[in-house]
């Protein structure tokens, strides 16, 4: 069924009754899998204590198979010190009692078929070493250490895995999204290490589909997460959240790694290859990644969105100090793939990374990343605009090249525990190409669109941080980051329509309009701060900051016609538009930027509380020249901000944060002559405009229970944004001129988000559930009219996964999207409801299958759009015990399905869009493990 089918058939196909049905469905699995599950086995629960009988919280308790020496089961004590276990009868258990520092304690039990619930409780004696503590730990399966939860890695696998992230996705408490990322309470890890050294820092997704499973020993996850020791316990560390992973003992000091080659065809009859050698070496001083990948059937290790969100362990320098003054990416309008999914995908990339201990002082690492991918999309897409009403569709074939390449050398200098010199440099260059061809139609007048999109941007950000202990009260922090970065992004439209004829002095005797645009930004920013703490006693600091935001960014910019005879018209530099006013269509803008803050904050512990209210105080000046002039703004301005922490137990919390933020636009807001955002927008800056300042909130809430096998996380947040800058717009049908100016503070943006997870686990089933709602209301000026918008996105997803040891297992779940916008009275619902499920058997000793199969119904409410499609693909491996060689049949796209579909919302438009996706591609894999 094509975008603009309609399908009238409503009343039993309803989006609610779809999601009530499937609810059902996924209940009755749930109660069929914990009735049979609890039939045949008892629970043991106990406490532990110490000698005294005091209750020791986050013991661990084991119960293994008496005979074999198996794990059965495993429990964790709560605040009370009480456990439970699920054992099945007719068997003797030994089960063993551990806490660090203390001696552990085994007992028999024996569980007969008769039995009821069976009571065991466990006292434990301090011991005078805690190395064998240490050892008894990590036979656990789970074990929490103050802010390090450590997974033992073979208490969650039944060897089908064959990365990291599909043990990621066995344990409790982590995820790994759509986009490959390891989540931890909601949270995106950015920090990946492998026995404690950077793993490609700044992001996870390398880490989780190139690290061999079977390499994996132990699984760290490291909260409140600092990587300088001096610094632990001062700030608010609870956004940071790391991993580690330990190798098993004969992956160290030896070379591993694995080479996997493949051919196939599609169901186009198109030749299809994979070439994706990796190589490994981890040692006490140095470490080695080499990874590597070439292939034509959609598979993309490192996307263009990857390269933009891929920091390399640089973070917002001054983030928390109430400034938002962030450099932009110039954007082109670059297509994107929709879930990793294109019409074509060609794919080639290279990725080296490595770590060396120079001395017992000294270390230096670093990474290196190319890639360059081709791309073929095929798109048709219908946007209906909010003031005219009108509707546009259009049909695009876009072809892309990105090629990208980032280098990064860090070196950290420590002689002592009080002195720490970090040194870290990011090279980042890149160049996209991208010629599309579209076919618009608006109330039945078409408009042949040929577009060149070329950007070749390139960026270099070195950061030096210094720590220095003088004494166990006196603290010092001082750092220094600078970015330079250089964009030159060109734009050409060759259109049968020229949109803006009112504004551009085009040579019209021409066939078609050849449009071009050339623009460069260059910025030169420097960030340094100096913290210095007073430790008053382990349960309060005073910290004082003092810093600065240096900026300077040049921005030029021209629009000009080539004819049909190739000669070229450059536009001048003043011209009066229809209302009497000069404009031009030449960009030469310097935009200087400071910031000069002092600021306070007093961190305390009460009883169960954590609090570490702050104030700063801020000096912006910001400078603006172009035509000739300059106009100067200096602001003075106190900000508060406050985080407060409710330790419930040690497992448990509740975080609050309040903070009033200042936010500034860079120098494209500023330019005032006009430049293109797409054939049918043009853009001009507003030197006048001033800062916005937002008020927000947050409550996050964690709870990791290994008493009842249960982890439950999630957050609410709030934002209010006033003088927010937004776009004046004038839109004549589809085209339209914006730009920038502060709404007023009767016009404030607000959002509200929230988001929750829940997961137990019922012996060898885990549940899970997830919420994330996000509700927000903007105000624009288009046509002179101030409009009101409001976007309301609903998120759920449910779902039942096993973990057998020697059974097939499965997931089976569902998930539901709806997208409520109104834009202005123009009001649009779209849903998207998913049932997926994957399974994974072994069988015949040497053979294993997997397939995953998710469905998408995607609707909306006025009943003109209604598409299914679902994606099914599986993979039957062949591997002797043993053996290093592994053979694999891989089936994608199965269904051949065609296109997948999405919308999208903003103050002007709403968009629904269907993507043409690769075809059914099979391939026959050998891979040899290293």
């Amino acid at each position: 069924m094509g975008l603009g089918d309609v399908n009238i058939n409503q009343s039993k196909n309803h989006p609610f009754l779809r999601i009530i049905k499937m609810k059902k469905l996924i209940t009755i699995i749930i109660v069929f899998f914990t009735i049979t599950l609890s039939a045949q086995s008892i629970k043991v629960r106990g406490v532990i204590s110490d000698s005294i009988g005091n209750p020791l919280e986050l013991a661990n308790v084991i119960a293994t198979v008496k005979e074999s020496g198996e794990i059965e089961s495993y429990g964790i004590s709560n605040y009370e010190g009480r456990f439970q276990l699920d054992l099945p009868v007719n068997n003797t258990y030994i089960l063993k009692a551990s806490f660090l520092g203390y001696e552990s304690v085994a007992k028999e039990l024996v569980v007969t078929e008769d039995a009821t619930d069976l009571t065991v409780n466990f006292a434990l004696n301090p011991m005078a070493s805690e190395l064998d503590g240490v050892e008894l730990i990590y036979e656990m399966p789970v074990t929490v250490r103050g802010d390090t939860i450590i997974y033992n890695a073979d208490s969650f696998t039944n060897g089908t895995e064959r990365k990291l992230g599909d043990i990621m996705k066995k344990l409790p408490g982590v995820e790994v999204n759509d986009d490959g990322e390891i989540e931890v309470e909601g949270k995106t890890v950015t920090k990946v290490m492998v026995e404690g050294k950077d793993f490609f820092d700044g992001d996870s997704k390398l880490a989780v589909k190139n690290i061999p499973a079977d390499a994996v020993d132990k699984i760290e996850v490291l909260r409140n997460y600092n990587e300088v020791d001096q610094m632990r316990g001062l700030g608010n560390d609870q956004d940071n959240v790391a991993i580690n992973i330990k190798l098993k003992e004969g992956k160290k000091n030896f070379w591993f790694g694995e080479v996997t080659a493949g051919a196939g065809i599609s169901n186009e009859e198109e030749g299809r290859y994979l070439v994706h050698p990796k190589l490994f070496y981890y040692s006490p001083k140095y470490s080695i990644n080499i990874i590597t990948d070439f292939n034509n059937i959609g598979e993309v290790p490192f996307t263009f969105r990857d390269y933009f969100k891929f920091t390399g362990g640089f973070r917002n320098f001054n983030r928390g100090g109430g400034t938002n003054f962030n450099v932009s990416q110039s954007d082109l309008g670059f297509a994107m793939m929709q879930n990793n999914r294109a019409n074509e995908i060609e794919t080639k990339f290279f990725a080296g990374n490595f770590s060396w201990e120079a001395s017992d002082a000294w270390d230096l690492s670093g990474f290196a990343i190319l890639s360059d991918n081709k791309t073929n999309f095929v798109s048709n897409s219908i946007r209906n605009y909010v003031v005219s009403e009108a509707q546009e569709t259009t049909s695009n074939i876009s072809d892309q090249r990105t090629q990208l390449g980032m280098l990064k050398l860090s070196s950290v200098y420590k002689p002592n525990a009080n002195f720490q010199l970090d040194y870290d440099a990011l090279f980042k260059t890149s160049k996209q190409t991208e010629n599309t061809e579209t076919l618009s139609l608006v109330d039945a007048i078409i408009n042949e669109i040929d577009e060149e999109k070329e950007n070749k941007p390139s960026s270099i950000n070195q950061n030096v941080n210094l720590y220095y202990t003088a004494s166990e009260d006196h603290i010092f922090a001082g750092k220094i980051q600078h970015l330079y970065q250089d964009e030159d992004p060109f734009y050409n439209a060759v259109v049968d329509l020229l949109p803006f004829s009112g504004i551009i002095p085009v040579d019209q005797d021409q066939d078609r309009f050849n449009i071009n645009q050339e623009k460069n930004i260059r910025t030169n920013k420097l960030d340094a701060k100096i913290d210095y703490y007073y430790v008053i006693n382990n349960k309060s600091n005073i910290n004082f900051t003092l810093g600065t935001t240096l900026s300077k960014q040049l921005f030029d910019s021209n629009i000009f016609q080539l004819l049909d005879n190739n000669d070229r018209i450059d536009f001048d530099d003043a011209l009066p538009d229809p209302n009497d006013e000069v404009y031009s269509l030449i960009n030469d803008v310097q935009y200087n930027f400071t910031d000069l803050f002092l600021g306070a904050h007093y961190k305390f512990k009460t009883g169960k509380f954590t609090f570490t209210p702050g104030l700063i105080l801020h000096n912006y000046i910001l400078k603006n020249e172009q035509f000739g002039s300059t106009i100067i703004q200096n602001d003075w301005n106190v900000l508060p901000d406050l985080n407060v922490i409710l330790q419930f137990k040690k497992s448990e919390s509740l975080r609050f944060n309040y903070s009033i933020s200042q936010e500034y636009t860079d120098v494209n807001n500023y330019a005032e002559a006009y430049v293109f955002s797409d054939y049918n927008r043009m853009f001009r800056g507003n030197r006048n405009l001033e800062n916005s300042l937002s008020h927000n909130y947050s409550l996050n809430y964690f709870s990791f229970n290994m008493f009842n096998y249960t982890n439950v996380n999630g957050s609410l947040s709030y934002s209010k944004r006033i003088e927010s800058v937004k776009n004046n717009s004038v839109l004549v049908g589809i085209n339209q001129v914006s730009t920038p100016i502060n709404m007023g503070s009767n016009f404030p943006d607000e959002t509200f988000s929230g988001f929750g997870q829940f997961s137990k686990r019922v012996k060898k089933i885990q549940f899970r559930a997830s919420a994330r709602l996000s509700y927000s209301t903007t105000f624009n000026n288009i046509n002179a009219n101030i409009t009101e918008s409001t976007s309301f996105t609903q998120n759920y997803k449910a779902s039942v996964r096993s973990n057998f040891r020697d059974w097939p297992n499965f997931e089976v779940g569902y998930s539901a999207i709806i997208n409520d916008y109104d834009n202005g009275g123009l009001v649009q619902i779209f849903y998207t409801n998913s049932p997926f499920a994957n399974v994974d058997i072994k069988f015949l000793k040497h053979f294993t299958f997997t397939a995953d199969w998710n469905f998408y119904n995607y609707t909306d409410e006025a009943n003109t759009i209604e598409n299914q499609y679902s994606f099914l693909d599986a993979n039957l491996y062949f591997q002797k015990e043993d053996s290093p060689w592994e053979f694999k049949i891989q089936a994608t796209n199965i269904l051949n399905t065609e296109f997948t579909n999405s919308d999208s919302f903003n103050d002007e438009f709403n968009t629904t869009t269907q993507y043409f996706v690769l075809p059914r591609i099979v391939m026959f894999i050998v891979k040899y493990d290293l």
